[in-house]
């Protein structure tokens, strides 16, 4: 009851308060609510060890990843991320539409965590999180740097400022991990820490920093279309997760593991045993191989379709369905995911995705000033150009495009479960399950045929 009078207090004055007085007021307004939800909750973080997961793009499956490994060692653990949350034995999937929770149903979660003993709370940790106070009054242990390209430029008003705000967590971490084959590796590392760990792929032994504990380095490095494998220290692992960007994002929770005093080969066994991150290159048919990713940067999008463009064969396609986000959401990146289509795709379906209250057709309008002479680089009748509103249909439209070998590749929204349009409207979606859907209303309309 208390929590409720406080919190209604607070909103009560986010309403009143003029807007520009309350953009003064808005640090002062999120902290307030990071100190009174940590203290009624009881400062919970104190009696776990927290591992915080930023950076721009993998964070999901790098929680993913080391919550596996911390379980194969025996630790209980409570996970927070974009697709899931889990509290020692019980997880249920994330339906807020965002990745990290307010402060006061975070704070929660870490209370029922110590409550269920478990031992470790992982935690994707966002920028937005960060500069509205969600992850203040939260003890974190651990450290982790996936990499960083520009994203929320809009929200944060540049790329500085998007990289300060990711650095806050590693501002009073005890141990930072940190991926060095980043170009921004040397300010995440400049944090002081108890311990530093870097991992990569492109570094040597003799890169080790006089202040740095261990290097985690992936060598012997085999990409196919089937998964990765590579060798750390005397270990080889054979893992079914695509691309090579995987093999960062397992480096990353191998470090996790390896700080945390977990032997290699029990850390082997936990990630051979994972088949697929939900929404992350999740291969959803066979025929037509079709594959649903999350990517929705310019960096996630590229890296996603040199994988993507493994599967086909010699004469085969690759179609691919996208969009970008509304509610004025970086637009600088809508033309560059349409460059990055251009140069990848044999067939290009432009479709909503989440437009929020902008105009849908503004959106997919932004995308095409990246695609301009698509239509003349090999010809009309080897790229083909759709625009599909309907998310569905655009989806039932590749489908019915491809051929038996064609590739077909769905991005911008992974496993989401909302899409989000005008009036605050959340409409019930998955991708994948849409793909399935319309995949077998084809197979039935054929067969009646």
């Amino acid at each position: 009851m208390v929590k409720v009078r406080l919190e209604n207090v607070l909103f009560f004055l986010k309403k009143v308060i003029p807007k520009p007085a309350f953009v003064l007021f808005q640090p002062a307004y999120h902290f307030v609510l990071a100190f009174l939800s940590a203290f009624f909750y009881g400062f919970p973080s104190k009696k776990l060890k927290v591992i915080g997961i930023t950076g721009t793009n993998g964070k999901s499956t790098v929680v993913f990843l080391t919550e596996k490994v911390l379980e194969n060692a025996g630790k209980k653990v409570g996970c927070v991320s974009s697709f899931k949350f889990k509290i020692g034995k019980r997880e249920w999937q994330n339906r807020l539409k965002m990745t990290l929770p307010g402060r006061f149903k975070l704070q929660k979660m870490l209370r029922e965590m110590v409550n269920e003993k478990c031992e470790y709370a992982v935690i994707e940790v966002t920028s937005e999180g960060i500069k509205q106070y969600r992850t203040r009054f939260i003890d974190f242990d651990i450290a982790v740097f996936t990499n960083l390209t520009p994203e929320h430029i809009d929200s944060h008003r540049g790329f500085e400022n998007y990289k300060k705000a990711k650095g806050e967590l590693f501002r009073s971490s005890k141990r930072l991990i940190i991926n060095l084959d980043d170009k921004h590796r040397d300010y995440f590392l400049s944090f002081p820490a108890e311990e530093k760990y870097g991992y990569g792929i492109n570094i040597s032994r003799n890169k080790l920093r006089s202040d740095m504990k261990d290097l985690i380095i992936a060598k012997d490095i085999k990409v196919t279309k089937n998964g990765v494998s590579f060798k750390v220290k005397d270990t080889y692992f054979n893992l079914k997760l695509l691309g090579e960007f995987n093999i960062y994002n397992c480096l990353a929770a191998i470090s996790v593991g390896l700080s945390e005093g977990i032997p290699l080969r029990i850390i082997k066994k936990a990630l051979e045993k994972v088949k697929s991150i939900p929404g992350r290159m999740e291969i959803v048919l066979e025929t037509p191989k079709t594959i649903v990713d999350y990517a929705h940067t310019p960096d996630a999008l590229k890296k996603v379709y040199k994988i993507s463009s493994k599967f086909k064969s010699k004469n085969s396609k690759l179609i691919c369905v996208l969009g970008s986000a509304g509610g004025g959401r970086d637009k600088w990146k809508r033309r560059e995911l349409g460059k990055i289509a251009k140069e990848y795709c044999d067939c290009i379906i432009l479709t909503n995705e989440d437009p929020y209250d902008e105009n849908p057709l503004g959106i997919i309008k932004d995308i095409e000033k990246g695609l301009r002479n698509y239509l003349n680089l090999v010809g009309s009748s080897s790229n083909l150009l759709y625009k599909i509103l309907d998310r569905r249909k655009a989806i039932r439209k590749a489908l019915k495009l491809a051929k038996e070998k064609d590739v077909i590749i769905i991005t911008g929204k992974g496993c989401e479960p909302w899409m989000c349009v005008k009036n605050n409207k959340k409409i019930p979606w998955d991708d994948r399950k849409i793909a399935r859907e319309e995949y077998y209303k084809i197979l039935n309309s054929t067969a009646k045929h």
